[in-house]
């Protein structure tokens, strides 16, 4: 069901495109949409949300990573063949090798699988590893106190199924006025009604 679809049933519809990489360094688009019915006249506007400028060095963890998460000879051999094989027929598919100055691409539900989406450079000479749940947990917003007690798949599963938190929470913060506004004005009119009765 479409925007016009809700429109025909009598609802206010506004929608938005958001790049996450405002907030956090991740290129992950999607589209909001927000809806109130007619006879509520709320007006909604998304918010403007200021962006953070924030890289991928704010994100990676300090100190030594576990030796799992880097790639295994045989994986980086195959994704720098697969990406070759790809450019070859003029496909844009290959690993994302992202620095602490870059913005990654979006996170996916199937990161587990080969981490090839992103992967983090280590030097010269030296195979690229996978992010960490936490730092995939950060790529999404969550903050450090945020508890991952799930096993690293599914971690990454659950992480590239999320929404950008911080995104969100501005969306929701907005809509929380506005829909105390929508009771606000239904419960006055049933107020209303019961008085001209």
């Amino acid at each position: 069901m479409g925007a016009g679809h809700l429109e025909e049933l009598g609802y206010r519809i506004t929608q938005s495109v958001f790049d996450a990489q405002l907030v956090v360094p991740q290129h992950r688009e999607r589209i909001f949409i927000v809806g109130f019915r007619n006879d509520l006249k709320v007006n909604f506007e998304f918010p403007t949300i200021t962006p953070r400028n924030i890289k991928v060095a704010d994100i990676l963890e300090n100190g030594s990573i576990a030796p799992k998460y880097t790639l295994t000879d045989k994986l980086w051999k195959y994704l720098q063949d697969y990406s070759v094989r790809q450019k070859a027929k003029g496909n844009g598919f290959g690993f994302g090798l992202v620095g602490p100055d870059s913005v990654t691409r979006t996170l996916s539900a199937r990161y587990y699988k080969d981490g090839s989406e992103i992967l983090v450079y280590q030097g010269e000479n030296r195979r690229p590893r996978r992010l960490t749940p936490r730092e995939c947990a950060r790529l999404m917003g969550f903050d450090d106190t945020f508890r991952i007690p799930v096993s690293d798949t599914q971690a990454y599963r659950q992480f590239g199924n999320s929404v950008v938190v911080p995104a969100f929470a501005a969306v929701a913060k907005l809509l929380a006025s506005r829909i105390r506004q929508a009771v606000a004005l239904r419960q006055g009119e049933a107020v209303n009604d019961g008085c001209a009765r």
